[in-house]
């Protein structure tokens, strides 16, 4: 378990590196993974959004 932990960890840490090196102009494959790790942290904040308007019954107003 502590394994997959500090795999996921270094996964996250990586994709925010390359997400810096893309921003400075890194090369191809950099772009592509900061892509992915932008995409990723998208899909998390909007699942994460929907999850909390679902558990406050829809009449949340801080949007």
């Amino acid at each position: 378990m502590i394994f997959l932990l500090l795999g996921v960890l270094a996964l996250v840490i990586g994709g925010c590196v390359c997400v810096v090196w893309a921003e400075r102009g890194g090369p191809p494959w950099v772009r592509g993974v900061a892509f992915v790790t932008r995409t990723a942290g998208e899909l998390l904040s909007s699942a994460q959004k929907s999850r909390r308007r679902r558990s406050s019954g829809g009449s949340s107003s801080d949007d």
